[in-house]
């Protein structure tokens, strides 16, 4: 037997750990591209886009777009995963994001962070936290994020997303964050 492909430990359906370190996802994995404007299903209503926002996927409701300036509130999500599988690139949480952002309507920002078992856990929850902090200095006129910039309204932030999204509320009651 190939020593590399030795198996440390195994949650089946979802994760694999060889002894050689080699981390072997079993789900979670399949991801689609963002839908910039003018790009994708234009019945969707929203554009999508990824940037480095510790990173993230932002969508935009298509009719937001077309008001120069218009606030909207902010959905900061946390896909879930068990801390081990998907992203915010997997389909599943792609087409959620697009329809929270379309039915609210909000800014999505669907954040990533880093998975286990490369990264354990806190460091999620340290991400979760970085993405936040991003997000509201983002919503201000000078904010590096432009769409977030022109149309995410700081005072109007919800997280969603179980478990990250909690961890991320209780750090913020102790941790204030500026914007």
């Amino acid at each position: 037997m190939n020593p590399g492909s030795e198996i440390e430990y195994e949650i089946p359906y979802v994760v694999r750990v060889h002894k050689s370190g080699r981390v072997e996802r079993l789900q979670g994995t399949e991801t689609v591209p963002p839908s910039p404007f003018g790009e994708g299903e234009p019945a969707s209503g929203v554009a999508s886009k990824d940037v480095v926002l510790d990173p993230a996927r932002i969508y935009l409701p298509t009719a937001a777009a077309a008001e120069p300036n218009k606030k909207l509130p902010v959905v900061v999500f946390f896909h879930g995963g068990t801390f081990m599988v998907h992203t915010a690139a997997s389909p599943i949480y792609h087409k959620y994001s697009a329809s929270r952002a379309v039915a609210a309507p909000a800014v999505v920002v669907s954040v990533d962070y880093r998975l286990a078992p490369e990264h354990p856990v806190p460091v999620a929850y340290e991400d979760a936290f970085a993405a936040l902090k991003a997000v509201v200095s983002s919503c201000r006129p000078d904010g590096a994020e432009p769409w977030l910039a022109a149309h995410g309204d700081a005072s109007r932030v919800v997280l969603a997303g179980d478990n990250m999204a909690h961890h991320t509320e209780i750090r913020l009651r102790k941790e204030r964050i500026e914007g």
